[in-house]
């Protein structure tokens, strides 16, 4: 199991007051595959994605990731961590504005131990053709796929979306989504994504549901579609 998250517990401040924004998570998910969290806002699943990308750590619990025990990482460890093993895409792109799409990229990749090809991670995501444009001069889409190539060119085993879709028309959320599938295919990356879009999970080789900062459904999805036939 490439995701193991057991007995998982975080909460916000203390006594009655405190939030447990997650309460006794139990989290399977196998390697290479696409999940889909879902839950209303103030349920867990943004909780969860920072405990899995070692943004925060639990209270309570155990978290392994590919064989890794993240959850007794100590802060260099989970530096490390972060940098080699994760890649993060928000809503909000977080694009240097002053850096072309290809600079914005080679920040990442002059970082990491075993990049990818920045051609071929461009190529991939569409935006070769944009590569010496600079943020604002990119469509709201664009933007978003030259946020996931900069995710993607450090060649992550885990790839963590944030409402990647939130700010996007239907048109363009497609697109985005049709290149989060073609990342899971091409370079078989693990891929979690947290919406309130119930037709994304349609994409998704497994639908999670999380309420109350608990899973209630960790389910494979057998009628599995591809992005263009999705009613978003």
């Amino acid at each position: 199991m490439f995701i193991e998250m057991i007995n998982a517990r975080k909460r916000y401040g203390k006594g009655e007051t405190a939030v447990h924004a997650l309460d006794g998570v139990e989290l399977h998910i196998e390697e290479g595959k696409i999940a889909v969290i879902l839950g209303a806002s103030g349920s867990g699943k943004s909780t969860m994605l920072n405990m899995l990308g070692g943004l925060d750590s639990l209270d309570e619990g155990t978290l392994i990731i590919d064989g890794r025990e993240v959850s007794r990482l100590k802060a260099k460890e989970l530096t490390d961590y972060r940098r080699e093993e994760v890649g993060f895409v928000f809503q909000s792109y977080n694009l240097i504005p002053d850096l072309t799409v290809k600079e914005n990229i080679e920040v990442v990749a002059d970082i990491a131990k075993k990049p990818l090809d920045i051609d071929e991670v461009m190529k991939a995501m569409a935006i070769e053709k944009y590569k010496n444009r600079f943020p604002k001069e990119l469509s709201g889409g664009q933007q978003q796929r030259a946020a996931i190539a900069r995710a993607l060119i450090k060649n992550p085993k885990l790839l963590l979306c944030d409402e990647l879709t939130g700010a996007l028309d239907s048109k363009s959320a497609r697109a985005v989504l049709s290149f989060i599938q073609k990342v899971n295919v091409q370079f078989g990356t693990t891929i979690l994504m947290i919406t309130h879009n119930e037709a994304i999970a349609g994409m998704a080789d497994r639908i999670i549901r999380i309420r109350d900062g608990q899973v209630y459904a960790n389910l494979e999805n057998h009628q599995k579609k591809n992005v263009e036939s999705l009613e978003l």
